[in-house]
């Protein structure tokens, strides 16, 4: 089955326990604009129980290379873009960025594990949704960089936290200010790729990795996630107590009571 939003270019395909949500502007390089995150909310809301596996794509040769240069512009009536956002009160451009982080968020939602393959360039944006994945699968070529300390703004559609999550804090101070681009091989080492392949070996490693995901019963496979994500924030003591519970659940139901 395939879907796609006319206006954000997002196109949806479900096989199974598996949506695959592809950005689909390739001539732009999936530039993306907030009709784009808009639509990626709208995924993220029609989620049912049965979906276990996300994939995040980018068609053409790169994933995304960020915003869409409209929105740069300073012309107040250009909609969504910059200048627009820079006149309106503080609160109000708040609540508008929030909606648009809402695009990003959902993709470490209880019940789904996201995996993001990457292709050519992942910039701004484009980096910050490759982050807000669980898992990052890169070819060769594949870059990522958070270049808007450099344009006067800041990354704000939920990388920070990510980023920091991933690479820890020195890491992502550096790689937040100095706007650099961080090569495949480097994001590997570093910790922000699960897996580099090469180019021709996206789709193949992508499938590879979805099929061991949604290998487990989907029951402990949600719990563990659930486990995995809360041990980033919890304290030892806490982060004991929510395996204690996970397991209790888990004993639960394979007795059967």
């Amino acid at each position: 089955m395939t879907a796609a939003d006319a206006d954000g270019r997002v196109r949806t395909a479900r096989d199974g326990a598996v949506l695959t949500v592809t950005l689909d502007r390739p001539d732009q390089l999936n530039a993306q604009t907030p009709a784009t995150w808009t639509a990626l909310a709208a995924v993220g809301a029609s989620l049912d129980d049965d979906v276990r596996v996300v994939v995040v794509r980018g068609a053409g040769r790169s994933f995304s290379a960020g915003l869409d240069r409209s929105l740069f512009s300073t012309d107040p009536d250009t909609p969504g873009g910059l200048g627009q956002l820079g006149r309106m009160p503080a609160e109000v451009a708040q609540e508008r960025i929030r909606t648009y982080q809402a695009g990003f968020r959902w993709l470490r939602s209880p019940g789904i594990v996201s995996v993001a393959a990457v292709q050519g360039h992942a910039i701004g944006a484009g980096a910050q949704l490759a982050l807000a994945c669980d898992l990052r699968v890169l070819t060769e070529d594949a870059s990522l960089r958070l270049p808007e300390a450099t344009l006067g703004l800041v990354p704000d559609l939920t990388g920070t936290s990510t980023l920091t999550e991933l690479v820890g804090y020195s890491r992502a101070m550096e790689i937040c200010l100095t706007g650099r681009a961080v090569a495949a091989a480097e994001a590997l080492t570093m910790g922000l790729a699960n897996a580099v392949v090469p180019a021709g070996g996206l789709d193949e490693a992508v499938r590879g990795l979805v099929a061991a995901l949604t290998a487990p019963p989907a029951g402990a496979s949600r719990e563990t996630a659930a486990l995995v994500r809360s041990a980033v924030r919890n304290d030892p003591d806490g982060q004991d107590a929510a395996e204690r519970a996970a397991q209790a659940r888990r004993l639960a139901e394979l007795a059967g009571s």
